[in-house]
């Protein structure tokens, strides 16, 4: 019965095959037939259909930015998420199949590209220039798009696109000042949050406002990966006073990620060096990282002691309110119309991460737009049944909480459990008894049994002296407000 059901009908396979056709054809006339997209493009179509490719890769252009690294270029946010949420795999694979040494591809926004279908690979969008602007400013403006562009910068992640809420005020507030350069002592400046906070952008923001105040900065954005693929590269080549000219004479050094630098002791010594060269010649540092610089335990300590001698500000996951005014924005940006009752389910049942919920927002916004039909709520939780399950996977537990907490001091799971009293132990196992009792829906008996077949009157006890001390102990407080914050990511 499946067999029958998988069965194309003839009338649609030639309609199938009249797509893929057109969709080969506009490939060509946007490639151009001695590109190597041509060839990885084919197979593209094959792999997500000809409808997706028209729709999503037609208008985009390919290069090869470095040995190993390329770049998609496509016409707005909205492809980006699209490409990113649903056919990176297949548009990885596509490509590897042409250049086997591909490592990275990257996506990035070109607002030159018509999202209309394409006649040529680098077709503007024919706007005119606004009434009241002159021609120079309009060839300023264009001049700081392409050295954003050339230092690697999201064109989409400036600070007037950023929503900013109470998750993320002040972090906002000390990458304006960075930009600003009103606050010298922000240096190092040190962003740290869970993934899809918002590091990223504001961290490309800061180098977006930077041009924007002086074109000529030379400011440089790269992810830590990068940075060690690069200074590998160089030392086999030789060429190692290069890479030290290139890092070391900017007015501003954005690197993200630099969790990564753990275990690569080479990297980190050179990174080190970098870091003191710019420091000392009071060059801007930023730097991104999905935790406190404290928890890098297998850093160099000498490298964990710099990124914590400017200011270190924290991104945590934005409250309802937030979420649901970054999707009116999105919304808004895309040009899509969704009721506030369909905003109001997405601010409720996505909440880790900002990114996630572009991509559900996305998922939605591509639905109402291909079924034509109005957009409930019953009729969009297919389309989210597997971020939704990761949502509700993600429910903070006991045993969550028991992991969180003995990571976090050091100490083993057994000991959450376990009958020893000393105070290295004994105080880590109240705070977990503390989250439990805040956290979860758990009965003080339940919590008890969890934690060794201990009696309500304990865990009481527990919550009690960590109130106690959360109260008069600053460390105490921000200890478990870190924890916190972890379990909530």
């Amino acid at each position: 019965m499946r067999a029958k059901e998988r069965e194309t009908p003839p009338e649609k396979m030639d309609e199938l095959t009249e797509e893929m056709d057109q969709a080969e054809e506009q490939l060509e006339v946007c490639i151009g037939e001695h590109n190597p997209w041509l060839e990885a493009g084919e197979d593209l179509i094959k792999r997500v259909g000809p409808h997706a490719f028209k729709r999503w890769f037609a208008n985009s252009t390919w290069h090869v930015e470095d040995e190993g690294i390329g770049c998609l270029s496509i016409p707005s946010d909205m492809h980006q998420v699209w490409i990113e949420t649903n056919y990176l795999t297949e548009l990885f694979a596509a490509l590897t199949s042409v250049d086997p040494s591909l490592r990275e591809v990257k996506i990035r926004i070109d607002e030159s590209l018509s999202v209309s279908p394409c006649k040529g690979t680098s077709q503007s969008t024919g706007s005119q220039p606004q009434k009241g602007h002159s021609a120079k400013g309009e060839q300023e403006q264009e001049i700081v798009a392409k050295r954003a562009k050339a230092c690697g910068l999201n064109p989409s992640h400036t600070f007037a696109s950023f929503v900013v809420g109470a998750n993320s005020q002040f972090a906002h507030a000390a990458c304006e000042a960075v930009a600003k350069k009103s606050a010298i002592c922000y240096n190092p400046l040190y962003i740290y949050g869970g993934s899809g906070l918002g590091k990223t952008h504001l961290m490309q923001a800061i180098g977006h406002q930077l041009l924007a105040r002086q074109p000529n900065a030379r400011v440089v954005y790269l992810t830590t990966e990068k940075f060690i693929n690069e200074f590998i590269e160089t030392v086999r080549r030789g060429e190692i006073e290069k890479f030290r000219r290139r890092y070391r004479n900017v007015d501003a050094l954005l690197v993200d990620d630099v969790q990564f630098f753990i275990g690569k002791e080479r990297s980190q010594e050179e990174f080190f060096h970098t870091f003191n060269s710019l420091f000392d010649g009071k060059q801007q540092i930023v730097i991104a990282c999905d935790r406190p610089a404290s928890e890098l335990k297998s850093l160099a300590p000498r490298l964990i002691s710099r990124f914590e001698c400017g200011m270190t500000v924290e991104l945590q996951p934005p409250q309802v309110e937030t979420r649901m005014a970054i999707l009116r924005k999105k919304a808004s940006d895309w040009k899509v119309r969704l009721d506030d009752e369909i905003l109001q389910f997405l601010s409720e049942k996505i909440h880790s991460n900002v990114r996630r919920l572009e991509g559900a927002l996305m998922r939605v916004a591509t639905f109402a737009s291909l079924a034509g039909e109005s957009v409930t709520i019953e009729k969009i939780e297919p389309l989210l049944i597997d971020l939704l399950h990761e949502e509700n996977s993600r429910q903070i537990t006991i045993d969550t909480i028991q992991k969180a907490v003995a990571e976090y001091y050091d100490v083993r799971v057994a000991d959450m459990t376990s009958r020893r009293r000393p105070n290295s132990i004994a105080f880590p196992r109240q705070i977990a008894m503390y989250l439990s009792r805040s956290l979860t829906k758990n009965s003080l008996i339940d919590i008890g049994e969890a934690f060794g077949g201990r009696d309500h009157g304990t865990v009481i006890h527990a919550y009690k002296k960590v109130v106690e001390r959360i109260k008069s102990e600053n460390d105490v407080k921000e200890a478990v407000a870190r924890i916190e914050s972890q379990l909530r990511r």
